[in-house]
């Protein structure tokens, strides 16, 4: 029984072994860990703080990685659009090229056969001139064969000039 209801004696000596427990805890023990628990705080702040800090940075690296994407989006759309209008540029001036290098070779051509047109005209005007001097050689050795019909042309010649 005597745990249940202890005597004054007891009673004291454990309020002055606990007042000594007390005094070395508060004297040595509390100010340390009252020291370590700011501490804790302290760097549980500046953790804190920091990974705010991270937060934001992130949040500014993404707004600006959003940025560079949508830049180089509109950068390579245009990249692609003046591609597009080179490439449409330079078959346009191909098209043209091959219009007026067409047009040239179709003169050329056409000179060619005007000029080939002349030769064989002007070759089959000689050979109708050498055709017809040779006809009318033969003509005229069959009608002039005889003096009579020689004098009788050239009279007839004759009547002809002074007519015209």
């Amino acid at each position: 029984m005597e745990l249940i209801k202890p005597d004054l004696g007891l009673l004291i000596w454990m309020l002055v072994s606990f007042s000594v427990v007390l005094y070395v805890l508060i004297r040595f023990a509390w100010r340390p860990i009252l020291a370590a628990l700011k501490q804790r705080e302290r760097s549980i702040s500046k953790s804190l703080l920091s990974a705010q800090r991270a937060r934001e940075e992130m949040a500014k690296i993404e707004f600006g990685n959003e940025k560079i994407t949508q830049l180089a989006i509109i950068e390579k759309d245009n990249l692609l659009k003046e591609a597009k209008e080179i490439k449409n540029n330079i078959i346009e001036e191909a098209r043209e090229k091959a219009k007026i290098e067409a047009k040239k070779i179709i003169q050329e051509a056409r000179q060619s056969v005007e000029q080939e047109k002349n030769q064989v005209i002007n070759e089959i005007k000689n050979q109708i001139a050498a055709l017809s001097v040779d006809i009318a050689e033969k003509i005229l050795k069959q009608k002039l064969g005889e003096e009579s019909k020689q004098k009788q042309l050239i009279d007839e010649l004759i009547k002809d000039i002074d007519l015209n």
